[in-house]
């Protein structure tokens, strides 16, 4: 099957910028990526919630990977957070996610998990840690960042690697951020936790 040149292109895109990490575990998602069949059918989907900010944050990224994934995006299924579930409502608002491969699809793998975040302006993803070993690639905007004890400012281009259970947060500023995601190892959704967070002041 013929799959659109934007889909392809931002695949290509994923592939490389994966293949750059340092860690082995980035070749192999990008490996698993391009060699998995993909979805029998690529067509437009309908707009998510935050569909314009998506696309006004990435409109100001000139990251070639920012790009594909502006080009690809009516192509792409956004959603919610897979574990919004276990987040309060007004968290669960803040946050968009785009996953691409996964035991769920729609790129099926059983090893691996590999998708797109997108967090709304002044907005504050709390402390939480999983079982999966997890890397984080900026595309656009920029935030905050907690990574265990290492709390610093990251834009465009920075990677954050969180090892297994290491706790992180996010803080956005003015344009919020869209970022690359993906997590080897342990890659169950069950052990994904929030954690007890100094940031959250309870009245």
């Amino acid at each position: 099957m013929a799959y659109p040149q934007p889909y392809l292109s931002l695949l290509d895109e994923v592939g490389a910028l994966l293949t750059s990490e340092p860690r082995r575990e980035g070749a192999e998602t990008a490996r698993a990526l391009l060699a998995t069949p993909q979805p029998t059918q690529v067509k437009p989907e309908p707009p998510c919630l935050f569909d314009a900010a998506i696309q006004s944050c990435l409109d100001g990224s000139d990251d070639p990977l920012a790009r594909a994934l502006l080009a690809a995006q009516d192509l792409l299924p956004w959603g919610v957070n897979p574990v919004s579930d276990r987040m309060t409502p007004d968290a669960a608002a803040m946050i968009a996610v785009l996953t691409l491969m996964g035991p769920e699809g729609p790129v099926p793998s059983p090893f691996f998990r590999l998708g797109f975040v997108y967090m709304a302006p002044w907005s504050y993803y709390p402390l939480h840690n999983h079982d999966a070993d997890e890397t984080y690639v900026v595309l656009a905007g920029r935030a905050l960042w907690t990574a265990g004890d290492d709390t610093r400012e990251r834009g465009a281009g920075s990677m954050v690697h969180h090892p297994s259970l290491m706790a992180h947060a996010f803080r956005t500023y003015d344009e919020g951020f869209v970022a690359l995601w993906r997590w080897s190892g342990d890659i169950n959704t069950e052990s994904y936790t929030f954690l007890p967070d100094p940031q959250i002041i309870v009245a």
